[in-house]
């Protein structure tokens, strides 16, 4: 199999169901900034010297790439049924580790400005990424009519997603003993 098709060479893509679409139709936009933040969040692992983390933001990635999928698979598809599930306890999972890393990270004071040890402005990379999917994401759902039953765990997920690499940013910093 050939990595290039030529079949997007005018501008159009297929979704996971088979669609074309414009390359800049509301779900490929969506799809491509998680494919920018699971790529970020890559970065991030290669930067950080922590096992947990590495783990850690590896089921992130895989969670991000069930998203994709679901990103990419127009709302009548019959493909649909093929998909994993969005599993709405990752949102509770995202939630407990915020809390643990929080609880070991002096209080905020003001903005925090990103930078600090690589791994820590790589991170900070990846959650305003992760904010400007999550704004993509949004405008998509909020075009279709009704709504399907994924937005809502998706949403939450991606919302949930940004406040955790907000702090694990400040984790890692705080880790090397870098300041804010």
């Amino acid at each position: 199999m050939s990595i290039y098709t030529r079949n997007g060479d005018c501008g159009e893509t297929s979704l996971f169901s088979g669609e074309k679409v414009s390359k800049n139709n509301a779900r490929v936009e969506a799809y491509g900034d998680v494919d920018e933040l699971v790529s970020c969040l890559g970065m991030v692992r290669a930067l950080a010297a922590n096992y947990e983390t590495d783990l850690e933001l590896k089921g992130v990635q895989q969670d991000l790439m069930t998203i994709s999928a679901w990103l990419a698979t127009d709302c009548k598809s019959p493909q649909r049924k093929h998909l994993a599930p969005v599993n709405p306890g990752r949102v509770n999972a995202l939630e407990k580790r915020i809390d643990e890393m929080d609880k070991t990270l002096p209080r905020l004071k003001g903005f925090v400005l990103p930078g600090g040890s690589p791994a820590s402005a790589c991170a900070h990379v990846a959650r305003t990424v992760c904010r400007r999917a999550e704004r993509k994401i949004s405008g998509l759902y909020a075009s279709l009519e009704p709504q399907p039953p994924e937005a809502g765990p998706i949403l939450a997920y991606i919302n949930r997603l940004s406040d955790f690499l907000f702090v694990l940013a400040r984790s890692l910093n705080h880790a090397e003993g870098i300041g804010e």
